[in-house]
C-alpha cells in the first residue's frame, strides 16, 4: 500500500494559513528547501485542495522558464508538472491534462484507492480543509509539519475537530528558527 504524506508550513499556534488565507509568514529559503525538496523524490501523486492546487498552478509552471529561478526551484518546477495530481474541487471543471484528476465529491474514496494501486508516495501539499476530512479519514499516514516561529493568533489549523495519535521520528532545526518535523500516524 502506497503511502500518504502530509506535507505543510505551519505557525507555532497551528495555523497553515492566517486570516483571509494569509500564508506570508511562511520562511521558505535555500536552507529549507534544501531540505524540502528531496523529500518530494519519491512522490508519484500529489493532492490538493482547489485553492493550493490553483496557487501552485500559477506559479510553477512559469519558473521552468524563469531566468531568476534557482535550480530546485526549476527541478521542483519539472516535478510539478511531472506528477500526477488530485485535486478535491466542486468546482473546478475537467481539464485536458491526462495527469489531472478533479474529485467532486468523491476525493475520500478516490484518494483510498489510490493507496492501494501500485505507485510512489503520494503527498498533500497545504490545504488544511481537505487535511480535516482525509485526517478524519485516517488516510494519513506521514506528517512532514514546518513549524514557523511565529504565532499568528487564528487562520486555518491544521487539525480540526478530530484526534490523531502520532509517532516522533525526527526533527531538524533550521539557522531561521523553523523547526521540520516528521511525524507517523499512530494506529492500533
Amino acid at each position: 500500500m502506497r503511502n500518504v504524506i502530509q506535507l505543510a508550513h505551519i505557525s507555532l499556534d497551528g495555523f497553515m494559513a492566517g486570516p483571509g488565507g494569509d500564508m506570508s509568514f511562511i520562511t521558505m529559503n535555500q536552507e529549507i528547501a534544501d531540505y524540502a525538496y528531496p523529500l518530494m523524490d519519491s512522490v508519484d501523486t500529489a493532492v490538493y485542495g482547489r485553492t493550493t492546487y490553483q496557487m501552485m498552478q500559477g506559479y510553477w509552471p512559469g519558473q521552468l522558464d524563469n531566468k531568476n529561478a534557482t535550480a530546485h526551484e526549476r527541478k521542483h518546477a519539472r516535478w510539478y508538472i511531472d506528477v500526477a495530481k488530485l485535486v478535491a474541487s466542486r468546482t473546478l471543471p475537467a481539464g485536458s491534462d491526462p495527469k489531472l484528476k478533479i474529485c467532486k465529491d468523491d476525493i475520500v474514496e478516490q484518494l483510498a484507492a489510490e493507496k492501494r494501486k501500485p505507485g510512489g508516495d503520494i503527498m498533500i501539499f497545504a490545504s488544511p480543509t481537505l487535511v480535516h476530512t482525509l485526517a478524519k479519514h485516517d488516510l494519513i499516514d506521514e506528517w512532514r509539519i514546518n513549524i514557523q516561529p511565529v504565532a499568528i493568533g487564528g487562520g486555518l489549523p491544521l487539525f480540526s475537530g478530530h484526534r490523531t495519535q502520532l509517532a516522533l521520528r525526527s526533527t531538524k532545526t533550521f539557522s531561521s528558527g523553523v523547526i521540520a518535523t516528521h511525524y507517523t500516524t499512530k494506529r492500533s
